[in-house]
């Protein structure tokens, strides 16, 4: 049956991309995929560049279908603040791609904050939820959305009955800084503070009689930071007081070039003198501005700790007392100089969160400054979830796919969404309609063809069958991959394949023909040969000997093949026995290389295998609860020993020893360490 009709995804829109970008949807259900809706699109572009901050082994991907998405759906309400890479924050509706942002990576053993950038951004319309924490934050997201938590991402809300997902609780505490404070107005006191705090800090008054007898008045203000040089002449010129730029010192091997600013006029000095005269009242704005103005004069942040240094015994009192005005803890330390004045430093307590509240609060506007990167993910905010509660009505959302996979919102780690700008985000959750709704790009052939043609195009090697099985079931009705082979066969560019499928086989042809021109590689997944697992686990599948019989046969017509022995089940198939059955088998396929990876657990996938233990294998349940209980992947311990028994049992079977004649490359193996490395296809 074919219909047009308003698609679940309707009511979403794709900002920076023309209506209709991907044309009119077509929903297709038909009798011999009992079950299975296919939606049929035409696709705008097919080969994907991998983001930058994956670790994927390739850089290029083809993938003419998809399920679901894997995350959270458009789940931020348009003000949230989001973190950009200069430190100060803009809300989520603002947000446009391209932008620099913050993210996190874990290196080493902590979780720290790295610049990435915004690949898509997207908006609808959904039921929202306030989150409220211990430090006073609010957040509100949808149901859907996820947070990084003290155990780990957990949605907003949960589904109820089996298969709870992970969802908060008033036993959670998020991960972050804490929530962002409200920016300054920038109003003529904030301008006034501004002035006050950069000139006196580190301007330069003066005047002299010159040779003529004319009285020569000099104000003066050279920076390293433009930034800072370019505020303080627009803040000036705001009040009439207009300055002359020049260099002041040109850049040398060791040291940046240095400008400024000047007025040499008795008129411009006695105005700049009257702006920064002390107020006889301070109000909240004049002490933001000034914070924000000796910061940028005098102040540094390294390692951690922000200081303010000065020799002026009344700058420090009007630093200190307008830190005490907004509660900021801080200490003083004498640094006693010979035959000069002792500097005075002001240190700011209270770490990362105190730093970022006195960012936002006073926006200083050295960006260099205020830079985070490397910073790790602790800190002494009380972040504990205070209250999760429906708002009651629906209202516009918005989400952001990143580099890194998160971002940080209102001082909190935030899960971005899954779906690439070139997509449009489907409403599907990652149980069922994984397995019953299939996006079909019908025009993927000529897109390819059309796109290998392209100027820019280098020819790089590309890689299928990395995110869903191109060799899946809707495949062999639809036939796209045939078109694409043949438009990488003309084009010789090189390829891989990675399949749980046997209908590769159909095209082995092309395969052989596109092996004469480049580079063509296969690997098949297969993690265990126990059938009465397989008929558990994976029995939309052909059965594993089927895949090795696969393996066996691209080999013998030259398409050199590997094994991705994966997903490897704890507890399930990582015996001594059970691994040397299948790496036996493995090697009587004939495979060029065969590379381990354990069960991947990411959230989706989670509560639908969890849900399977609960059903088939109960006595499994805690087992796994332990053993993943800190995250998607098995500790790197486990993945060392399963990584190292198999490559024992792959020299024992002497994998890896025959040559393929045609010297055709297989897809690089996944490391041996867990982490975003390797993808394992869908288990259910």
């Amino acid at each position: 049956m074919f219909y047009h009709g308003r698609m679940r995804w309707d009511a979403l829109s794709l900002d920076g991309q023309e209506p209709g970008l991907f044309g009119q949807p077509v929903t297709v259900d038909t009798p011999e995929f009992r079950g299975i809706t296919f939606h049929e699109i035409r696709a705008k572009s097919i080969i994907n560049k991998v983001p930058g901050a994956s670790r994927v082994p390739f850089t290029w991907t083809i993938n003419p279908y998809r399920g679901c998405s894997h995350a959270c759906v458009y789940c931020l309400f348009g003000d949230t603040p989001i973190l950009m890479a200069d430190g100060r924050a803009k809300p989520i509706r603002d947000i446009r791609v391209g932008d620099a942002i913050y993210g996190t990576e874990v290196k080493g053993a902590y979780r720290r904050y790295i610049v990435t950038e915004v690949l898509a951004h997207w908006k609808t319309v959904k039921p929202a939820y306030r989150i409220r924490l211990k430090d006073g934050t609010e957040l509100i997201a949808s149901g859907d959305h996820r947070f990084l938590s003290d155990r780990g991402w957990k949605y907003v809300t949960g589904t109820g009955g089996v298969g709870q997902r992970p969802h908060l609780t008033l036993n959670n505490k998020l991960m972050g800084m804490g929530g962002f404070a409200t920016p300054p107005k920038k109003e003529a006191d904030y301008r006034f503070g501004y002035l006050c705090g950069m000139l006196r800090g580190d301007a330069n008054f003066g005047s002299y009689t010159a040779s003529t007898g004319q009285r020569i008045y000099r104000f003066r203000l050279a920076l390293v930071d433009q930034e800072a040089l370019h505020r303080t002449r627009c803040f000036l010129e705001d009040f009439g007081v207009r300055t002359d730029e020049f260099l002041f010192q040109s850049a040398t091997d060791t040291r940046r070039e240095v400008r400024a600013i000047h007025n040499q006029t008795k008129a411009g000095n006695a105005a700049v003198r009257r702006l920064i005269a002390w107020p006889r009242i301070a109000t909240d704005e004049w002490r933001k501005g000034f914070l924000a103005g000796i910061f940028d004069a005098e102040g540094s942040c390294s390692r951690g700790i922000l200081r303010i240094t000065n020799g002026d015994a009344d700058l420090i009192q009007a630093i200190t007392s307008s830190l005490e005005h907004f509660e900021f803890d801080y200490a003083i330390e004498a640094v006693e100089r010979p035959r000069l004045r002792p500097l005075r430093v002001v240190r700011l307590r209270g770490g990362l969160a105190e730093r970022m509240r006195f960012f936002h609060l006073t926006d200083p506007v050295i960006s260099r400054k205020r830079n985070i990167e490397g910073v790790a993910l602790k800190s002494s905010a009380e972040l504990g979830v205070a209250s999760v509660e429906a708002i009651g009505i629906d209202v516009p959302m918005y989400d952001i796919t990143t580099g890194t996979g998160d971002f940080i919102a209102n001082g909190v780690v935030s899960h971005n969404c899954f779906a690439r700008g070139t997509h449009r985000y489907l409403d599907f959750d990652t149980g069922q309609d994984f397995d019953s709704q299939i996006v079909v790009k019908v025009n993927a052939p000529e897109l390819v063809r059309r796109e290998l043609a392209a100027s820019r195009w280098a020819g790089e090697h590309i890689a299928m069958g990395t995110n869903v099985d191109c060799y899946q079931r809707a495949e062999g009705r639809y036939r796209l991959m045939p078109g694409i082979i043949e438009a990488l066969r003309d084009h010789a560019n090189p390829f891989s394949i990675l399949t749980k499928g046997s209908l590769i086989l159909r095209d082995l042809p092309l395969l052989e023909e596109a092996a004469e021109r480049t580079e063509v590689g296969a690997a098949v997944s297969v993690g265990f040969v126990d059938k009465e697992l397989w008929r558990l686990i994976e029995p939309g599948t052909p059965s594993p000997l089927k895949r090795l019989e696969v393996c066996a046969t691209l080999v013998e017509h030259g398409i050199g093949c590997g094994v991705l022995m994966g997903p490897i089940l704890p507890y399930l198939t990582d015996t001594p026995r059970q691994l040397d059955a299948a790496v036996r088998r493995i090697a009587e396929a004939g495979a060029s290389s065969v590379s381990a990876i354990a069960l991947h657990l990411r959230p989706g996938a989670r509560e639908w295998f969890m849900r399977w233990l609960r059903e088939c294998r109960p006595e499994l349940v805690a087992p796994y609860e332990r053993l993943y209980g800190r995250g998607a992947y098995v500790p790197k311990d486990y993945q060392r020993r399963i990584s190292a028994k198999v490559a024992e049992l792959a020299e024992k079977y002497g994998i890896g020893s025959r040559r393929n004649p045609r010297r055709l490359s297989a897809p690089p193996p996944p490391p041996a360490a867990p982490g975003p490395v390797a993808e394992q296809l869908p288990l259910l």
